[in-house]
């Protein structure tokens, strides 16, 4: 059940409140969970307006000693006096007042052409907020739609020479497309319903509502898209596939440099707006946008390995030895390593594989995917640690774009470590603990197949020390993390991106320009799906509400 619109709770006296720390055993019936958050907030569950689950994850604690949930529930009941007890809960942080949702669509002026670069999900969701407010939009892609994407991703992964606009990183959808649509990271934001229930429509489980690690799943979102596709077409989107964003056309006005037209490689797109969504790897889009006298500066990005593991190892250092874990499926884990130089596990696969993010020939990057199912015998998760500008330019890199120089610099020396051939340097994590090369059969999931190689050398001295502290910290938490059954394999560069777009905090638009609109990942202010989709839908209504700048709300 959805939760009520501020006008209903407004007219018809209702309040909304999200309990925390409610326990569901494994096999407890969702009802008796939703009969306590009503109880916890003094209301009768029959008088109850709606409820969902805002979150729930599995306490994993103890290794197995005692498997359940932990849930969030969000409940829109009668409005009336607070009750002592729930006076006692809001003190105690156990029930707070949740935001209003809010709908995408915005109060804008009508017709307005709003252009919107790439597709990912900053594009997607710029293009449906600025659509459903009006905006006449075109939204430009260089990469092609997912039907053709497909197969040139395939194509290079069989052998092939990578394609510079058709790969893991560009094309429809994103970069997400190929790393499982997973929406661990939430916002409490009060669009993120609204981008919630736009992608069940589209076809994911309705479960990502809640579920503390929602992954939709690589070829669900292959099936995904095109019905999202459909939506923004009915609404009168435009979509241009397989074209390049060149340039700007610029003129002054009174309140800044001003976008007249967006230059493609198909020729010029007159417009009222420009909404950026590129992508925390459009290095060649940051080129010509600084050239064009944009504002940039370098920001902390993440660098690290993938680390892989059996999944049954991970499955059974978790959940131990109850029966009942059966039904939970593959283990994750999200690991923190709190040491003199900070390191975490990210973008977890549960039976999954990894794969070769490359955008660029001549250089190496992996990341990991999985299916719905999670079929894969193996789980991988990067293993990063964050570099802030001073310490890239202690590297030797300096400037906005130091980042990505640094980013270049480690994917061609991974490259030539792995022979040149996108086989990945591999070393075993007792190996690399040890300091010595990996010797014998490295089994791992990736396509192009491992290369013993001394990665703790390739790396550089900061990110192996955190790496190094990170292992041994992990393997408390489950055991064998750090043995001869884990394997590190590099380079992971692209987990965010190195460059920022600084931009107004109240109307989004990009520094000393009136209708140009930095948003998303590429643009510095989103770190996974659910923000960059929050971010680009904001960044739009932004752009369609023009003059009316009451509207916008500050950055998350």
């Amino acid at each position: 059940m959805g939760m009520a619109s501020g006008a209903e709770q407004g007219e018809r006296g209702w309040a909304a409140w999200r309990v925390s720390g409610l326990r569901q055993e494994l096999q407890e019936p969702d009802r008796e969970v939703f009969a306590k958050a009503a109880k916890a907030v003094g209301a009768h569950p029959a008088a109850v307006k709606s409820q969902r689950f805002a979150r729930r994850s599995i306490d994993a604690r103890g290794r197995g000693r005692d498997l359940h949930f932990v849930c969030q529930v969000d409940l829109v009941v009668p409005a009336g006096p607070t009750p002592p007890r729930l006076r006692r809960l809001i003190r105690s942080g156990k029930v707070l007042s949740t935001p209003v949702p809010e709908s995408l669509e915005v109060r804008g002026q009508a017709g307005r052409r709003l252009v919107v670069v790439g597709a990912g999900p900053g594009g997607l969701f710029a293009a449906l907020a600025g659509a459903l407010s009006g905006a006449e939009v075109t939204l430009v892609e260089r990469g092609e739609a997912i039907e053709h994407r497909g197969r040139k991703v395939v194509a290079f992964h069989r052998g092939g020479a990578p394609d510079p606009d058709n790969n893991l990183l560009f094309g429809d959808g994103g970069a997400g497309t190929y790393s499982d649509g997973k929406l661990y990271t939430r916002v409490s934001d009060p669009l993120e319903t609204a981008v919630i229930d736009e992608l069940v429509r589209a076809g994911a489980p309705a479960d990502i509502a809640f579920d503390a690690r929602a992954h939709i799943g690589t070829d669900v979102l292959h099936r995904m898209l095109p019905r999202l596709r459909a939506r923004l077409e009915d609404l009168g989107v435009r979509f241009q596939y397989g074209v390049r964003a060149t340039g700007m056309a610029c003129r002054d006005g009174a309140d800044g440099r001003r976008v007249r037209a967006l230059l493609t490689d198909g020729g010029e797109l007159e417009l009222d707006a420009l909404v950026l969504c590129i992508g925390h790897s459009a290095r060649d889009t940051w080129d010509w946008l600084a050239a064009g006298g944009v504002a940039m500066e370098a920001k902390p990005f993440q660098v690290g390995v993938r680390v892989e593991h059996p999944q049954e190892l991970i499955t059974r250092g978790r959940y131990g030895p109850d029966p009942l874990a059966g039904v939970l499926g593959p283990a994750s884990y999200n690991l923190q390593s709190r040491g003199e130089v900070p390191a975490h596990s990210f973008c977890m696969c549960p039976g999954g594989r990894i794969v070769a993010s490359v955008s660029e020939a001549g250089g190496l990057c992996t990341n990991g995917m999985s299916n719905s199912r999670h079929s894969s015998r193996w789980a991988n998760a990067a293993l990063v640690t964050t570099l802030d500008p001073a310490a890239v330019g202690a590297l030797g890199h300096t400037g906005p774009m130091a980042g990505v120089g640094l980013q270049r610099e480690l994917e061609r020396r991974f490259f030539d470590a792995g022979g040149g051939t996108y086989a990945a340097p591999a070393q075993r994590a007792s190996d690399f603990l040890r300091g010595e090369r990996s010797s014998g059969d490295l089994r791992t999931s990736y396509g192009f197949g491992a290369s013993p190689a001394r990665v703790d050398q390739l790396l550089p001295e900061r990110v192996r020390d955190a790496i190094a502290g990170a292992l041994s910290r992990f393997d408390r938490a489950i055991p064998g993390f750090a043995g001869e059954d884990g394997l590190l394999v590099g380079i992971e560069t692209r987990s965010s991106g190195p460059v920022r777009l600084p931009r107004d905090r109240g109307s989004f638009q990009a520094q000393g320009f009136a209708n140009l609109f930095p948003a998303g990942e590429g643009a510095g202010y989103a770190g996974g799906i659910m923000s960059a989709a929050i971010d680009g839908a904001r960044a739009a209504r932004a752009a369609v509400a023009g003059a009316d700048r009451s509207e916008t709300s500050p950055e998350g």
